[in-house]
């Protein structure tokens, strides 16, 4: 049955010139004409039988100016039509709903198979067509992938929903200047996935703003601070540790070779040697022998750093036999390994890096990564207690120079984990991150925790789909965001932006025929999100519903405080916090 039911008394008016992908539409009565409103969907006859042509109105007058209008959206073309009536509708054309192809009813097509005739009607979509198009649009039956994000702006009775489906296969963007209600949105999508039975979607929080989001929905990890080295508290308690073993060799280099140092080759290499021998003495003493078999520098096998340090130093001074009996000489390595072995202590002093470099006893047991990974990775019916499919990690005490090596290590080991599961037992898994400009960078130097980083998204995004790992890239500097992730995701809710590169950025990614479209991103309200891609194949403004659990992301209305009678302030706890590194 079509759920395009009009009579003809209802159409805005009639078709009086056509183009390609332009039409001009007519409106006799005024009263109609100010119920259209510039970007609103409408409905038009098609000259074929059982279709409907789909448009979105670009431009309304009362006078056709100069005595035409221009129908061709290339100004050096300059053709016109003699129009002399009043009340004109510009529509442009976006696609064909089909009442039938095949057994399936109500299918949307991005295709102009046919164009409208003169005279044809045009009618408004509004109300319950409206909702009922917008379902046909996400490809959402009633019991369906239903991802109910708000209300379209234009027409606040029709519900907005995305196909939960499209949505995370096919990466998303989540996009907003400061205050523009991103963070909401976010909260909102969490809302929608949490309430699903076998939910599982890791949330990387990098400011701590999401630690409201509470209920057997959610569970909360927070990566160790510098107060919880000696507090005992490990993953049961919602302390994650990421200890140094799980770093591949990439990482390792980047952490303590420095590449300026003329010996970076000879240190790179030895370093390697010494890791994989004590990853061999560790397997080894454990009786691993189907694993020793097979097992690299990559492999996450636990190992004593100490061991590693011995065997640098001792290299660093070692002597050998000379050419001549009873003499000695330096070894290859004598005194080239000194700053490589400096950065290590360095790095392992540090309280900051405790969670890297001083991780739990627990973590230096085999079974510790299969029970740090399921927690992580499994969906909530999978979870001993049946809760928490929406994973939080706060990296709130991670140090910002080390910041994107530590999220795209998680990264990698959930992509890396769910890349081994067989595929009968695998679950797919969405992640969710936040502020993704600090550690998926559009510019990032060669062999930097950067440039690690955005490898490991970059392959995510081009290779996540196949094996069910989903990106939610958001970010309030789209154009700081690596451009290679942002391509491979074809669905864009954009928030207010009043930056251009911001907004360039985002216009690129629109498709062709909707590019005027990124003209509304500095005018949309706070809460309104410009939403298009293939979970809702038309452009539509949304205003985002209030979500469930709200995130701890409000903006400080400065003038209201600053003219409150009671002071606020706690600078002394701030200093000591300050000085010992840890909030807590």
């Amino acid at each position: 049955m079509t759920i395009f039911d009009y009579d003809d008394n209802e159409a805005l008016g009639k078709i009086i010139a056509v183009d390609s992908a332009v039409v001009v539409v007519r409106v006799d009565e005024l009263e109609r004409l100010k119920r259209v409103q510039v970007n609103r969907l409408v409905a038009l006859q098609s000259s074929k039988a059982g279709q409907h042509l789909i448009g979105v109105v670009s431009r309304i007058t009362r006078k056709a100016p100069d005595g035409g209008v221009e129908l061709d959206a290339d100004e050096d073309n300059g053709e016109t039509v003699e129009l002399p009536e009043n009340n004109l509708v510009r529509v442009s054309l976006i696609g064909t709903l089909i009442d039938r192809l095949g057994t399936a009813s109500n299918v949307f097509r991005r295709t102009l198979e046919t164009v409208p005739e003169i005279d044809a009607n045009c009618f408004a979509l509004e109300g319950e067509r409206l909702t009922n198009f917008m379902q046909v649009i996400s490809n959402v039956a009633g019991n369906g992938p239903q991802l109910e994000l708000g209300k379209y702006t234009l027409d606040e009775d029709a519900t907005a929903y995305l196909n939960g489906n499209r949505l995370f296969q096919r990466h998303a963007i989540v996009v907003g200047s400061t205050g523009s209600g991103k963070s909401w949105t976010t909260a909102r999508l969490l809302d929608q996935v949490a309430a699903l039975k076998q939910a599982n979607a890791i949330l990387f929080d990098v400011h701590g703003e999401y630690k409201t989001l509470v209920g057997d929905e959610f569970r909360h990890f927070r990566v160790a601070g510098p107060g919880d080295l000696d507090g005992g508290a490990a993953l049961d308690g919602g302390v994650l540790y990421l200890p140094y073993w799980l770093l591949g060799y990439e990482a390792m280099v980047s952490l303590f070779v420095d590449r300026s140092d003329q010996n970076a080759p000879n240190q790179a290499m030895i370093m390697s040697r010494c890791i994989t021998d004590a990853k061999r003495a560790f397997l080894e003493a454990g009786e691993h022998a189907d694993i020793l078999k097979n097992f690299t520098v990559d492999s996450p096998v636990p190992f004593d750093i100490n061991a590693v340090v011995s065997e640098l130093a001792r290299l660093d001074i070692e002597r050998v036999p000379g050419a001549r009996a009873g003499s000695d000489k330096a070894g290859d390595f004598n005194g080239r390994l000194s700053r490589l072995i400096a950065r290590f202590a360095s790095k392992r002093l540090d309280r900051r890096l405790g969670f890297l470099f001083q991780p739990h006893n627990e973590c230096m047991e085999m079974e510790w990564l299969t029970t740090m990974a399921h927690k992580l990775v499994g969906g909530r019916g999978s979870q001993a207690d049946s809760n928490g499919g929406i994973k939080i990690v706060d990296f709130s005490e991670v140090p910002s120079d080390i910041l994107p090596l530590m999220v795209s290590l998680l990264a990698r080991l959930i992509f890396t984990i769910t890349q081994w599961t067989d595929i009968e037992k695998r679950h797919p898994v969405a992640l969710f991150c936040d502020e993704a400009h600090l550690y998926i960078p559009e510019r990032a130097s060669a062999d930097s925790v950067d440039d690690i980083s955005v490898g490991i998204f970059e392959r995510i995004a081009k290779e996540g789909r196949k094996y069910g790992v989903g990106l939610v890239v958001i970010s309030q500097r789209p154009a700081e965001v690596n451009r290679t992730v942002l391509s491979q995701c074809n669905n864009v809710v954009a928030m207010r932006l009043t930056n251009g590169e911001d907004q360039s950025v985002i216009k690129r990614l629109l498709p062709d025929s909707l590019g005027s479209f990124g003209d509304l991103l500095p005018v949309l309200d706070v809460g309104e999100a410009l939403v298009v891609g293939d979970a809702s194949l038309l452009p539509t403004r949304v205003r985002v519903a209030e979500p469930k659990y709200k995130p701890n992301s409000a903006t400080v209305e400065f003038w209201d405080r600053w003219n409150d009678e009671q002071a606020i302030s706690d600078t002394e706890r701030a200093v000591h916090s300050w000085r010992r590194q840890s909030a807590l």
